[in-house]
């Protein structure tokens, strides 16, 4: 029997021999887009609490009130989402959604501490040096996410360098106590959240249809022209044909 014969009978058993001679079982299970989820509870996160951090509503305190939501949506399903893609094998939403996720886990924490008088709230709420340092921290994180997404999709781009330049504004904003550039930073991350949810759109109504609805502005043509397949199945001569969903 021929080698590429031998691989197809292998392939239909579903077994792959191993050079110790035993059988290893190999099992395709394709998962939904990760960043679907992720993006979305990145959003509608960032957007609460960015629109207050620019002034638009609320007060200082309001952040006691979003701080559950932020942590459900925002931490826990993002930080999910940023695992599953790590099974996905998307290097870049691994470390986004990690990132973000664990930062609104830990916004909770924060929020609670304050609320139970644990940590003194700032005053001004601007000059905040410990949280500068946060947001230090997760600007440099976001910003090579952002350099490594060129590669990728110039819509991850725009998501990320609006997110890692507002990170850097609030963070010299809270080290320094500016009020003018903290609401300068809520501005730009409202602008990130706006790009995460178009990117959430996009994705799901290429998921659902099978088709490009709006561009994602990946560098594949067709995930940029309405009505063409953005994603291509993933056929191996020997062995049982896999479907890549994808990000």
């Amino acid at each position: 029997m021929s080698t590429l014969e031998e691989r197809r009978r292998i392939a239909s058993a579903g077994v792959h021999d191993s050079p110790n001679g035993f059988g290893t079982r190999v099992m395709l299970q394709p998962i939904a887009a990760p960043s679907i989820l992720g993006l979305a509870g990145f959003a509608g996160a960032t957007f609460i609490v960015a629109s207050n951090l620019a002034g638009w509503w609320g007060t200082p305190s309001s952040p006691l009130a979003l701080a559950p939501f932020a942590a459900m949506f925002g931490g826990l399903a993002q930080f999910m989402a940023g695992m599953w893609a790590y099974r996905a094998r998307d290097a870049i939403a691994t470390l986004a959604h990690g990132t973000w996720g664990s930062f609104w886990l830990a916004y909770l924490i924060l929020n609670i501490l304050v609320g139970a008088h644990v940590v003194t709230q700032p005053t001004p709420w601007f000059h905040n040096p410990e949280a500068g340092f946060w947001f230090f921290a997760l600007a440099i994180t976001t910003g090579i996410a952002a350099v490594a997404a060129l590669a990728e999709s110039l819509g991850l781009v725009a998501v990320l360098s609006t997110l890692a330049t507002g990170s850097g504004i609030l963070a010299g904003a809270f080290i320094y106590g500016s009020h003018g550039w903290a609401q300068v930073a809520g501005w730009l991350f409202v602008i990130s959240a706006g790009f995460a949810w178009y990117m959430v759109a996009a994705m799901l109504l290429a998921a659902a249809s099978g088709r490009t609805i709006l561009p994602t502005f990946e560098y594949k043509r067709a995930a940029n022209v309405p009505g063409k397949r953005p994603m291509k199945p993933i056929e191996l001569e020997w062995a049982e044909p896999g479907v890549k969903m994808g990000q």
